[in-house]
């Protein structure tokens, strides 16, 4: 099984995440990573705009599947059968990642609890004011460069969405329930 893994900033994809790798035996293939470690090695600042700039740049040379396809590779190299890739984001993902058999699960909370945890986690791409945070979201979830971030299409495109208001209790059960309905 391979799950990918989209929502808004905040909404709880890395709790997602941690309790299928944590629990449920996936391994965890990030698109942030790889995104970051190219925006390190091209000496820019760690931060949400480098990272959009760096994935529009990597989309644009070499697909904007590109990122999911790396992700899609390791898991068939490895011979992993129950994978989760977090942070899908271009409509050319979802195609791949459902290409190879993959589902795609989204997952979103309330825009004002999404910020209070992003301040919460304190990385060096969450350090931003809530009208910053709520201008890059616009922007992520419907770039005009063709090579950006469409969240919004991505995320209508998902098998099913997750509305986390909930305590972590909670959203596990709801993922236990997901992942029940697709095993079948």
């Amino acid at each position: 099984m391979i799950i990918g893994i989209t929502g808004t900033d905040g909404s709880g994809k890395g709790t997602v995440v941690d309790y299928l790798v944590s629990q449920l035996g996936f391994v965890h293939y990030s698109s942030r990573d790889l995104i970051m470690q190219e925006v390190v090695k091209r000496g820019l600042k760690p931060n949400r705009a480098s990272a959009r700039i760096v994935g529009n740049a990597l989309r644009a040379e070499f697909g904007a599947d590109v990122i999911v396809k790396k992700a899609l590779e390791k898991i068939k190299e490895q011979g992993v059968e129950k994978a989760v890739i977090e942070s899908i984001r271009a409509i050319k993902e979802v195609e791949a990642l459902k290409q190879m058999g993959g589902i795609l699960l989204a997952v979103d909370a309330p825009a004002e609890l999404r910020y209070e945890r992003i301040v919460g986690r304190g990385s060096d791409t969450d350090k931003v004011s809530f009208a910053d945070f709520q201008e890059q979201e616009a922007l992520e979830m419907d770039d005009p460069d063709p090579n950006g971030m469409q969240k919004a299409k991505v995320m209508k495109m998902s098998d099913q969405t997750i509305f986390n208001d909930c305590t972590v209790a909670e959203l596990h059960l709801i993922v236990d329930k997901f992942i029940q309905d697709f095993s079948k």
